[in-house]
């Protein structure tokens, strides 16, 4: 089936930024020779429907050199950079996806994706699933099992567990040591200020920055944020998370009074309806909102139009709404992802990890999947162990070893 994206030419410009990731991504390099030798992937349908831009992108070009026919959409319509889905049809994988589909467009190439009938699916946000747990039931007739990125997809999925309804096996790589204590916290606290950066071009020292959830990804917006000169508040709805961001050093108080103090908001919550109309009301004049989690709904984009008497774009990726009473509230990247809809996402040496380990759950997937539960499943975790220590070795540090001593001391009084 033919690929459908925005322009071929535009190629040229997205195998740069492939083979530019490529050089910093050891631990996913280090799976290509076993995956060859094995040739476990040889004849397997993979669709990947992950934010289409280069790191995504060389995780479909290693499943490709391991022998599998690899299919690509992706799980945002504004994170897709039309420049590598280019140069991934150039390389002669299949692509469904161009920048700034509609909502529409974005479901025909979840579709197209799924006509393919894949033996395992990478998912991120769990769209996928969805789909093929409601209209698209006749896409399972190949399907192993799959994978999930995120944290929000990987609640979904439990969500589908609990009520007895998951169909296949989901590997929640979001789970693995090797993803959320790097990608979550290390990769969303860069990218995030890098997408903010680059799109407002405003200092952030100084500032009032308020951040709405500190789960892993809160803990690295708000550290890097700290690390930046800002004054950081922090909103929760958990105790325990409340508290952990005060032992952090950081003030925690109710989002109506952050409200009437923030410059910069970034919500991390994976709910919706985190600043909404009342939020609004007590904002100061100039107050910038943007979004970190998967879904569009953090901020109520919907209301804020509501209320304001007009608004426009102001810049790229920057959205001013003009107040009655003659304050201006500004939205980055529609409320979508701002490290991917207004910035590249995570680091290469971040996403490395999550995608080594992606990468090894479809692998454990084609070993065992036909004789896993339907249920949420972790990987093991000596694989986290095996990508840890490549990666530390790429990065020139080393550890100590236990001598049969400390070992066998350990199993006695284990």
């Amino acid at each position: 089936m033919k690929s459908l994206i925005k322009d071929i030419a535009l190629a040229p410009e997205g195998h740069k930024k492939i083979e530019w990731v490529s050089n910093f991504m050891p631990a996913l390099n280090s799976l290509v020779d076993d995956f060859k030798t094995s040739k476990i992937f040889e004849g397997k349908t993979v669709v990947v429907s992950v934010h289409l831009e280069a790191k995504t992108a060389y995780l479909a070009t290693v499943l490709k050199k391991a022998g599998a026919d690899v299919i690509v959409t992706g799980s945002n319509p504004l994170s897709t950079q039309d420049d590598v889905a280019a140069a991934l049809v150039d390389m002669g994988l299949t692509v469904y996806a161009w920048h700034n589909c509609t909502d529409e467009e974005y479901t025909m190439f979840l579709n197209k994706a799924l006509d393919h009938k894949p033996h395992i699916i990478i998912d991120d946000g769990g769209d996928l699933v969805h789909l093929l747990h409601t209209t698209r039931q006749d896409a399972r007739e190949r399907l192993i099992g799959g994978s999930e990125e995120t944290t929000t997809g990987v609640h979904r999925l439990h969500a589908l567990a609990n009520e007895k309804k998951l169909a296949f096996p989901m590997i929640a790589v979001n789970d693995s040591y090797c993803k959320y204590l790097f990608d979550n916290r290390y990769g969303t606290g860069q990218s995030v200020w890098d997408g903010i950066m680059r799109t407002t071009n405003l200092t952030v020292t100084g500032k009032n920055v308020v951040v709405a959830g500190y789960g892993w990804c809160g803990k690295g917006v708000a550290m890097r944020a700290k690390g930046l000169g800002a004054h950081v508040y922090v909103t929760e709805v958990d105790p325990i998370k409340a508290i952990e961001a005060v032992f952090d050093g950081f003030k925690v108080l109710p989002m109506i009074e952050a409200a009437r103090i923030g410059d910069i908001f970034i919500t991390v919550t994976g709910c919706k309806d985190v600043i909404r109309r009342q939020h609004f009301d007590v904002m100061k004049d100039k107050a910038i909102m943007c979004n970190a989690g998967h879904f569009d709904c953090e901020v109520n984009t919907k209301e804020l139009a509501e209320v304001a008497k007009s608004h426009k774009n102001v810049r790229k990726n920057i959205e001013g709404y003009s107040m009655a009473d003659g304050r201006t509230l500004y939205v980055l990247a529609e409320g979508r992802l701002v490290n991917l809809a207004a910035g590249d996402g995570h680091p290469a040496e971040i996403m490395d990890l999550s995608f080594a380990m992606q990468a090894l759950a479809a692998e454990y997937l084609l070993k065992h999947g036909t004789t896993m539960e339907h249920d949420v499943h972790v990987l093991p975790h000596e694989l986290d162990t095996r990508m840890a220590a490549i990666k530390l070795a790429s990065m020139g540090y080393e550890v100590d070893h236990l001598t049969q001593e400390q070992i066998d001391y350990l199993t006695k009084v284990n």
